[in-house]
């Protein structure tokens, strides 16, 4: 009578390898494609219409991150990208400077004879900064410009002419950093002059001379 244990221990080993063959042969024929579909990347059994590749069969098991591929960026985000690095820069906004009307309307009240020597040296100035603005140089607003305006129109007043000054120039030592070079040389020559006057002191009055008497004989 024949023994079935030798047969009992082959039947399970011998499942198993029919197993791992229909795994094998099922990974073999069913293809995966990864491809690249606008901004995503989507799975499937058929090759893809537009770019990507097919999976290799190492990179189909679970739970295992795909760090070997890559997807290469499409034409138009390829394109996109040169476009945006060969665009010029942005522009940074123009100053706002005086009109050509207004800079005519202040030469007229630098020629006033009513002004003072400072106030119209002042206005003399503003008329060459106006220039200055509109040739480029400098960044001005025209906030800035309305302190120049107000600073003109108290010229005509002799309590507060001297403080308006200092308020524009100010506000064109803050808008152009050449202009700013410039009043300041002139504030420290001033403060120099101020204080060589200073030291000499009060200039005295010049004595009055009697008549000679051979003209009061006249």
């Amino acid at each position: 009578m024949l023994s079935l244990r030798p047969v009992a221990r082959i039947q399970p080993l011998l499942c198993f390898c029919l197993g791992l063959g229909l795994a094998a042969g099922s990974a073999q024929s069913a293809e995966v494609w990864k491809c690249q579909v606008g901004k995503e990347i989507k799975y499937s059994d058929q090759p893809c219409q537009s770019q990507g590749e097919p999976m290799r069969a190492r990179q189909l098991q679970g739970n295992v991150v795909d760090t070997t591929s890559r997807i290469l960026p499409s034409k138009d985000a390829a394109a996109s990208e040169r476009a945006d690095m060969a665009a010029p820069p942005t522009a940074t906004l123009a100053s706002i400077c005086p009109s050509e009307a207004e800079l005519a309307a202040m030469e007229t009240r630098a020629s006033s004879i009513t002004l003072e020597p400072e106030a119209k040296a002042f206005m003399q100035d503003e008329i060459r900064r106006a220039r200055q603005c509109r040739k480029g140089q400098g960044r001005y607003s025209a906030a800035d410009w309305e302190i120049s305006r107000r600073s003109q129109a108290a010229q005509s007043n002799l309590s507060g002419a001297a403080d308006a000054r200092r308020r524009a120039e100010d506000m064109h030592s803050a808008a152009d950093p050449f202009e700013g070079d410039r009043i300041a040389q002139q504030r420290t020559k001033q403060r120099e002059q101020e204080q060589a006057l200073r030291l000499k002191g009060p200039t005295a009055p010049l004595p009055i001379r009697p008549p000679a008497a051979s003209q009061t004989a006249k």
